[in-house]
């Protein structure tokens, strides 16, 4: 089963990330960085964003796994956090609990059903 989460304030991406973690031990947590959505299209400004959204949403719900997926706007210009370094977006990173073995997919990679596949079926690290 994934669970979708969605974090609407960057400043509480630790609080939050530090807590699923916690409360879902054992279990895939992915993060997906993306530019906000237009309120007048629903649609991500990014047009990668926009791209990626649907095939990572189809690679995630094929996963037996219990999962987390959490969401994470990042307005129109990037905050960067310390372990996440954002450089581009989109940007699907594999959540674990020591951050030299997360593992991530950015910009087109996130538009790739083979790298899709490969990064939504790998087992937990």
């Amino acid at each position: 089963m994934v669970q979708i989460m969605r974090i609407s304030a960057f400043n509480e991406f630790d609080k939050i990330v530090n807590r699923i973690v916690q409360e879902r031990k054992g279990q895939n947590i992915f993060v997906v960085l993306f530019g906000n959505e237009n309120p007048n299209t629903g649609k991500s400004w990014c047009p990668d964003c926009v791209n990626a959204d649907p095939l990572i949403r189809h690679h995630l719900e094929k996963t037996t796994a219990d999962s987390v997926l959490i969401e994470v706007p990042v307005g129109t210009r990037a905050e960067l956090h310390p372990r996440i370094q954002l450089k581009s977006i989109p940007t699907l990173i594999k959540w674990t609990e020591n951050a030299e073995t997360d593992k991530r997919l950015v910009e087109s990679e996130c538009t790739r059903d083979d790298l899709l596949s490969a990064f939504f079926t790998a087992e937990s690290a």
